[in-house]
C-alpha cells in the first residue's frame, strides 16, 4: 500500500532519547511479502545484529515477518531516524545484491513506540516474537527462524 501524503507527520512530536526502549516497526514496499526467503531474511537479521554489536542499540526482541519487522530496542549512541535510516539502507543493499535487484525494500518511514517504564518489557517481547504464531506461518516460535530475544 503507497505511503499517504500524510507520511511527514509520523515524524511530528518523534523524540530520540538515548536509554530508552522504543518498539519499531518498518514495512516492506506495498506489503510485498520479500523474506518469506530465509536466506533474504537472515541478510535483514544481520543488520539488526550489526546495530547491536556497533553499539548503537541493545537488542531485546526482535521478528522479521514476510512483509514488516519489529524490533525492541533500548537506543545507545544514534537517534531513531539515524538507526531506522541505517538500517533500511544497509539492509536494502544487501538484499538487493543477493537478488541482483534495485527495487526498493522498505516503505519510507517507519513506526515508533516509546515503552513506558510501567510497561511489562518481557511481555512486549512476548508479542513481537509470538507474531509468526498469529500469523499462522508456524504453530511454535521455535520452528520459526527469523526471531530472537535477549532472554533466550
Amino acid at each position: 500500500m503507497p505511503i499517504s501524503n500524510n507520511a511527514c507527520h509520523l515524524r511530528t512530536g518523534r523524540y530520540s532519547e538515548p536509554g530508552h526502549i522504543y518498539l519499531l516497526t518498518a514495512v516492506t514496499e506495498l506489503r510485498r511479502p520479500v523474506f518469506t526467503d530465509f536466506h533474504l531474511g537472515r541478510l535483514v537479521v544481520n543488520q539488526l545484529r550489526h546495530a547491536h554489536d556497533d553499539g548503537i542499540v541493545r537488542s531485546i526482541a526482535w521478528v522479521v515477518m514476510p512483509d514488516h519487522c519489529h524490533w525492541l530496542v533500548e537506543l545507545r549512541t544514534k537517534t531513531l531516524g539515524e538507526l531506522m535510516c541505517r538500517f533500511k539502507s544497509r539492509s536494502s543493499i544487501t538484499v538487493n545484491k543477493a537478488c541482483r535487484s534495485s527495487e526498493r525494500i522498505w516503505q519510507r518511514g517507519y513506526h515508533d513506540r516509546a515503552v513506558r517504564q510501567e510497561e511489562d518489557i518481557k511481555n512486549i517481547a512476548r508479542y513481537i516474537i509470538k507474531n509468526p504464531i498469529r500469523s499462522q506461518l508456524t504453530s511454535r516460535i521455535g520452528d520459526y527462524p527469523l526471531w530472537d530475544a535477549c532472554w533466550i
